[in-house]
């Protein structure tokens, strides 16, 4: 297909439901799985829509994530601009750094947490029951675990932990705050993070920032620039994406009282149940990183030149009809779930256990203490706000 004969389109897409992807996915999917789309800010964009190509875009290293840093790159969000991130790294820099970091998100590494999160969600779901049916949980669980789990592992002293939310909820605001209030916000994260480095240095304990400030490999080690991006990281995608994959999972659940009622009498079919919410999930706007080809290419039959910029659809590929089974269904005991949730590649998502370590044990506590559950008031009355990079409701009250 020629470039020329390629249509162009807006984008983001807008959904009839916040649980749902936007219409237009399935249309090309079908119709036009590589398509041209202009953003907001005015360049031009491929958007990668099947899950085949997604992966390709994904795995390839001649997609530059490292490229959208630079400061008239295409993008979506203002945080990465001039990012020293291991979420925007090419190899060989890439690799380096997840070498030293890796160590600490290994399956081991992270089991060892389980406790302590299982500890965290009983009191947030006991505080609920306390409050009584009616009560929120955004403000109770979906928030408070993700950014409480997140601040102890990196040592942040629990009084602080307000201050990483406000700061990390200005940062990933979505054309709602000004240039100068994501900055001034991104500024005051650097400077604590900076201070709590410093210290750390000073007085080790045990964290996982110390554990980083301490990593070493053949005489490598983390800077403090690479410190800093790295804890900026792990704060937002830590904590603003499980909170609403949080949301996201017990609002896909609600609309499936029996299947509330088996994962309750079932627990051993949490896990399956976790991916397919994760797969089914609209948090985010499922898309990848935008990503510049280094080098002219084709992707599902179009030609992609040196130079442009290309966005895979992590959503759309999980609504792929050719990989997943009546994928538009949710299906808890779906046996083959290669979703792309977590990414895929290099770039898969150090986190990705975590994430579903505390999403699991969420639902786990949810169901011990309310047994079945539902929202309290009727779907359309929840408010969304638009602005947030990872989309959730402002307030999820829950009866029981």
């Amino acid at each position: 297909m020629t470039r020329e004969a390629v249509e162009t389109l807006r984008f983001p897409f807008t959904s009839k439901h916040p649980l749902l992807p936007p219409e237009e996915y399935a249309r090309l999917r079908a119709e036009s799985p590589v398509a041209k789309a202009t953003l907001p800010n005015g360049h031009a964009v491929w958007l990668v829509t099947k899950h085949a190509d997604v992966r390709k875009v994904l795995a390839d290293p001649r997609f530059s994530r490292e490229a959208i840093t630079r400061p008239d790159a295409p993008r979506l969000l203002p945080v990465a601009a001039g990012s020293k991130s291991i979420f925007v790294m090419d190899p060989p820099e890439h690799t380096r750094l997840r070498k030293l970091v890796g160590r600490v998100f290994t399956t081991r590494q992270v089991e060892n947490l389980r406790p302590r999160v299982e500890e965290l969600a009983d009191e947030m779901v006991t505080a609920m029951v306390q409050a009584g049916p009616g009560a929120d949980l955004i403000e109770h669980l979906a928030q408070p675990l993700p950014i409480t789990v997140i601040c102890e592992m990196l040592g942040v002293p629990q009084g602080d932990h307000d201050l990483f939310r406000g700061w990390t909820d200005v940062m990933l605001s979505v054309g709602h705050r000004s240039s100068g209030q994501v900055g001034e916000a991104a500024g005051k994260l650097r400077q604590y993070l900076n201070d709590l480095i410093e210290a750390k240095q000073a007085d080790p304990a045990d964290d996982l920032l110390t554990v980083l400030i301490t990593a070493r490999d053949e005489d490598d080690s983390l800077s403090t620039e690479e410190l800093l991006a790295f804890a900026e990281t792990m704060l937002m995608a830590g904590y603003h994406a499980t909170t609403s994959e949080i949301a996201h999972g017990v609002l896909t659940l609600a609309e499936q009282p029996g299947a509330i009622r088996r994962l309750h009498e079932h627990r051993e079919e949490l896990p399956a149940a976790v991916d397919e919410l994760l797969r089914y999930s609209q948090a985010g706007g499922g898309v990848g990183p935008i990503r510049i080809a280094l080098a002219d290419m084709e992707i599902g039959g179009v030609t992609i030149a040196a130079g442009d910029a290309v966005l895979p659809c992590i959503n759309s590929a999980n609504r792929d009809e050719d990989v997943f089974a009546e994928a538009a269904r949710v299906d808890l005991t779906r046996a083959h779930n290669p979703h792309l949730a977590f990414g895929h590649g290099i770039h898969h998502c150090l986190g990705a256990h975590l994430g579903r370590v505390e999403l699991t044990v969420a639902l786990d506590r949810m169901l011990t203490h309310f047994g079945e559950f539902r929202v309290a008031v009727p779907p359309a009355e929840l408010e969304w706000s638009a602005n947030r990079a990872f989309t959730r409701p402002d307030t999820l009250p829950l009866q029981w």
